[in-house]
């Protein structure tokens, strides 16, 4: 069962880092340093007091840096494979009981994967955004993301299953909004 509900926390954590790579790292943080989180062999070092400071400064400056015109638009281009990165790194170092092998394939496929699917939706999210608002509504959505961040950790963290059932709801939501839009537009033509 703890296995299980780790693989559920470290689901739940890459894509938190869809949103925000650096939060769900500094949520961990604290977590582990707290006694709430048991970080895997030889991830330990994320339950550090450099790393949370580090971790600390590296959330505020990509925070305050997506409400910064131009600068948003250089993070959304690093941030894509940065996610999915962070992504496997939070999926393996939360992933316990399981062989080395499996943990690392684990977190490439379902760490990264999920990661980067949130990436792409906060991607394309912000794309849409800039060419409806011409970027003025880019702060709006920085607030929402960054408290999505912030909710997806904290919720993966002390209910697991809680945050799974909000990411199936969230990947509902955009399925179901992708495909409404697609018969909007072809009714159109």
């Amino acid at each position: 069962m703890e296995t299980l509900l780790s693989i559920l926390v470290g689901v739940g954590l890459s894509a938190a880092c869809g949103f925000r790579v650096f939060v769900p790292l500094l949520i961990m943080s604290i977590a582990s340093m707290s006694g709430h989180l048991t970080l895997s062999g030889g991830f330990q070092w994320i339950g550090t007091l450099p790393a949370l400071l580090a971790f600390a400064i590296a959330t505020a400056v990509e925070i305050a840096g997506y409400y910064i015109p131009l600068v948003d638009h250089f993070l959304d281009i690093i941030a894509s494979p940065a996610a999915v990165v962070a992504g496997i790194v939070v999926m393996a170092s939360s992933v316990v009981g399981l062989s080395p092998f499996l943990r690392w394939s684990l977190a490439i496929l379902a760490g990264g994967g999920i990661a980067g699917v949130f990436q792409a939706i906060t991607g394309l999210t912000r794309v849409s955004s800039t060419a409806t608002t011409a970027g003025l509504g880019n702060p709006i959505l920085s607030t929402i993301e960054a408290a999505g961040a912030t909710a997806f950790s904290v919720l993966s963290i002390a209910v697991p299953l809680v945050a799974m059932a909000a990411i199936a709801v969230l990947l509902g939501f955009v399925y179901w909004g992708r495909r409404g839009l697609l018969r909007h537009t072809r009714s159109r033509q």
